[in-house]
């Protein structure tokens, strides 16, 4: 059966929410996609020991309080079904969804750069040791090491922490004047300085990188540069991630144009598709401040209302600036991209390694004659970490997005004889 909505907007995080709650009462009728259980996205992720932030229940609630939206949880898009159609799939059942217009809020990933012993258990990024953890992980009494760059590595320090683990070294691959040059600016944003302060930690060091992880059968330890001098830290878990890389994977089927990584959009938030919008970080890394407004000036836009669309964009352009001087501080170093040694594995699904790669000029020739990215994870980490460590260009993303059932696969059939 298919089914309409005036509005779809794919992910609930902060810039979906945030979208579903402009557009609401002009009265459209809504669905929110997201594949988590409950809204809130990575940032807001629930869990056993999560602690949600109030803007984060209270946002939910109002979900809640609007009949024109409808919440689907725990689904994904599966395949194109048509012009603005969607093959939808949750736990139970698979559908086509059709929209008038549609929101892009698909989020970011964390970026995961291969080194030596990377694949050891043990070994995490820190967004995933941040959801591991909110999940319900015991990290009681072990020592951790969080490594890679930019404000993740202390919010993932401060939740291992609160959970009781001995955090060991935090290590931030910019350098010194880069980071202090964003922290002396800070006083423009007087909420992240507040949050600078209270994730503040002794044991952040920077110009600071991971060399290798160390063990037989799992992580032991971990050798780190720390400036000019190299240091082995003995520790029970790493949890390494090098930024965020948007997730554009839906956008580039649907014909979007990508920039720098990112979903291109104007100033309405509009892709280069027509009735197609993005908000939040599938549009660029800058926080939930950012996603926040730009989803709701995408909700307000596409419900019609451009008036007070606009009135949302000086604060829009008071976080794009500090998204602006948060990327520049952060900027990955160029020797990140020797990290890999010859046998390094870069594909972990299909146990790839560097050497494999090395020899090749381009994603698709690497995959034909390696079986890189054709692993569980479709190339979502190793074709990423091929254009940071290469150059390449990524793959294309063709139908099915993501593992389904047949008889999912078969409402294709049904959509067709029913159009």
């Amino acid at each position: 059966m298919t089914q309409h909505v005036d509005l779809l907007i794919i992910g609930a995080g902060p810039a979906g929410m945030a979208a579903a709650l402009a557009a609401a009462p002009s009265g459209i009728s809504i669905a929110l996609l997201d594949d988590n259980p409950l809204p809130g996205g990575q940032i807001w992720r629930d869990g056993p020991r999560a602690q949600l932030p109030v803007l984060a229940s209270e946002m939910r609630a109002q979900l809640q309080h609007h009949g024109n939206i409808q919440l689907h949880s725990t689904s994904k898009v599966v395949a194109f079904a048509g012009p603005k159609r969607l093959l939808l799939e949750n736990a139970e059942d698979g559908w086509v969804l059709a929209y008038d217009k549609l929101i892009l809020c698909t989020g970011a990933r964390e970026l995961l750069l291969p080194f030596p012993g990377w694949t050891l258990p043990g070994v995490t990024g820190a967004g995933a040791l941040q959801a591991l953890i909110k999940g319900g992980l015991p990290v009681a009494g072990q020592r951790i090491v969080i490594a890679g760059s930019g404000p993740l590595l202390l919010a993932a320090a401060a939740t291992a922490m609160k959970n009781c683990a001995e955090v060991v070294r935090i290590a931030e691959q910019a350098s010194l004047g880069s980071v202090g040059g964003f922290a002396a600016g800070l006083w423009r944003w007087p909420n992240k300085m507040i949050q600078a302060m209270a994730l503040a930690s002794g044991a952040y060091r920077t110009s600071a990188h991971v060399l290798c992880a160390v063990g037989a059968d799992r992580l032991e330890a971990v050798q780190m540069r720390i400036g000019k001098r190299v240091e082995e830290i003995a520790c029970d878990g790493l949890a390494c991630g090098f930024g965020l890389v948007p997730n554009v994977e839906i956008a580039t089927a649907l014909g979007c144009r990508i920039e720098n990584r990112a979903i291109a959009v104007d100033q309405w938030q509009a892709s280069s598709l027509a009735d197609h919008y993005a908000a939040g970080e599938c549009t660029g890394f800058g926080g939930s401040e950012l996603a926040l407004v730009e989803g709701r000036i995408a909700g307000l836009v596409a419900a019609g209302q451009r008036d007070q669309a606009r009135e949302c964009w000086p604060e829009r352009k008071r976080w794009q600036a500090f998204a602006d001087r948060l990327n520049r501080a952060f900027t990955l170093d160029p020797a990140l991209k020797q990290l890999a040694k010859p046998d390094t594995l870069v594909c972990r699904c299909e146990d790839v390694a560097y050497s494999d790669l090395a020899s090749h000029s381009s994603w698709t020739a690497a995959k034909l004659n390696t079986r890189c990215g054709m692993g569980a994870c479709q190339g979502r980490v190793c074709a990423t970490a091929a254009q940071t460590l290469f150059g390449w260009d990524p793959p294309q993303p063709r139908p099915p997005f993501s593992p389904a059932r047949i008889a999912t696969l078969a409402c294709l059939d049904e959509a067709c004889d029913s159009a």
